[in-house]
């Protein structure tokens, strides 16, 4: 104990708190742009992650306002706090961009995903993967004799469940648009 009865650090208001208050576990963000829909915007937003060796789990962009030339970017990212939040400054500091919501911070949103999964077998695989569908409320929008074309609309995680139960039944190729998403009740 000092002379003045006050443990080391035990404050975190203490002038003489050494301790780190950052922190360096990875978040999932998802982020949506607004961006002039121009030449190049989506070059420079996607520059700017890759010019910096940050990653993108998945990417959507579609033009959202036809008479006011804007698009929708949304960005699925991982990073420490720091880094998210330096991301987020480094996009509103881009010219087309009009506005950045980190939609995982800023309240609850949804998230959909679209996935085509081929899936070829037969006999008692081809039974199985059309009833695991019927689970997942995947749809057949295409058949063959030898294989089927899924369509499923969830969560990221519920098109993962899906692709890992389809494997061991012949899950051939699948497609994913990438995760869309908006914030929850009124702007």
């Amino acid at each position: 104990m000092s002379p003045l009865k006050i443990k080391k650090g035990a404050t975190s208001h203490s002038a003489y708190n050494l301790r780190p208050t950052f922190s360096d576990v990875e978040e999932r963000h998802t982020l949506a742009v607004l961006v002039e829909n121009e030449p190049g915007v989506l070059a420079r937003v996607i520059g700017l992650f890759s010019g910096r060796g940050y990653n993108i789990d998945s990417l959507t962009v579609a033009e959202i306002d036809h008479l006011g030339h804007r698009s929708r970017i949304t960005i699925v990212t991982r990073g420490t706090p720091q880094i998210i939040t330096q991301i987020k400054a480094q996009l509103g500091r881009i010219v087309d961009v009009h506005d950045v919501h980190d939609l995982t911070v800023e309240g609850p949103s949804v998230e959909r995903e679209l996935a085509l999964l081929k899936v070829a077998g037969s006999g008692d695989h081809r039974v199985e993967a059309l009833r695991l569908a019927d689970i997942f409320r995947a749809s057949v929008v295409d058949s063959t004799l030898t294989s089927f074309v899924f369509e499923i609309t969830g969560t990221p995680e519920k098109i993962d469940a899906l692709a890992d139960l389809m494997r061991p039944l012949g899950l051939q190729e699948i497609a994913r648009t990438g995760v869309a998403a908006l914030a929850r009740g009124e702007v």
